[in-house]
């Protein structure tokens, strides 16, 4: 794995491009008026996310993969795909993953950013195996512990079986500052694509794409208690990539088939044709 720290150029606040204002992305009071759907959404999540489920998952999806793809065949059978917890987007995968792209390459970030920008969602294949969206999408929070109440609709989380037996413990089956790379998340495309993709890219990629999603960690500032000291360089990394995954969505729909040269050329240079999934 090729070691890139101090090779990322900040990143612009990707909002001022954007005729959307920062404070009115991620709005789900906005979104329990317009968009009910996404409040049953993480209903569902937050009663079935529980650690049996998490393990179960993994051992189904993530140790034992058969299907042989491309990583751009994956994008386009994704294009048809729309996130059901998303309040900020109802385009199709295919679009939302050039937005994030494009805006990365539009401020000049080298081309393993671009690459993850493109690719950080695509693990939401397994939507197209019959998952649930529950178990796909959506905020991911650790299981086997106490759950911050800074994780999106946390009210729900009163009916998940683990509520009774980690509730009240703040480290639950963990050890503090034992690593977020040893927590088990609640299971979804991040971890799934994290598998599916650690052996072709480097360590700063995969750790944006398992931990994108975590947005009581790196946007709300929970779960420090757990952070190990490779945590604290790489935060960053999701950080920075976090402006081109959530303001991109306000931007225009991109020209796909204008862009697939490009992008096919970015894929051939850390991917083989065909992998497994």
């Amino acid at each position: 794995m090729r070691n890139l720290t101090n090779l990322l150029p900040e990143a612009s606040p990707a909002w001022s491009k954007t005729k959307k204002p920062p404070t009115e992305f991620r709005d789900y009071t906005k979104a329990d008026t317009t968009q009910p759907t996404i409040s049953e959404f993480y209903r569902q999540n937050h009663l079935h996310q529980t650690l049996d489920h998490v393990l179960a998952q993994k051992a189904k999806y993530c140790d034992h993969r058969t299907t042989p793809m491309g990583i751009w065949q994956v994008l386009e059978i994704l294009d048809q795909f729309v996130d059901e917890s998303d309040p900020d987007t109802e385009m199709s995968q295919i679009m939302h993953s050039l937005q994030s792209a494009e805006a990365a390459r539009k401020d000049g970030q080298p081309r393993w950013m671009i690459l993850t920008a493109l690719i950080h969602d695509i693990g939401k294949w397994l939507a197209v195996c019959g998952e649930p969206q529950w178990t796909v999408v959506g905020d991911t929070f650790p299981v086997g512990c106490q759950i911050s109440p800074k994780v999106v609709y946390y009210p729900f989380f009163s009916s998940n079986p683990d509520t009774a037996v980690y509730g009240d413990s703040k480290y639950g089956i963990y050890a503090p500052h034992c690593g977020l790379n040893n927590l088990h998340m609640s299971f979804g495309h991040d971890e799934y694509l994290y598998h599916v993709c650690k052996d072709y890219l480097p360590k700063e990629a995969l750790y944006v794409i398992r931990f994108h999603s975590f947005y009581s960690w790196h946007t709300g500032g929970e779960y420090t208690w757990f952070m190990d000291e490779e945590d604290h360089r790489m935060m960053k990394w999701v950080k920075q990539f976090n402006q081109y995954d959530l303001y991109s969505k306000a931007e225009e729909t991109p020209n796909v088939e204008a862009l697939k040269p490009y992008y096919l050329e970015l894929i051939d240079e850390f991917f083989p044709k065909v992998i497994q999934w």
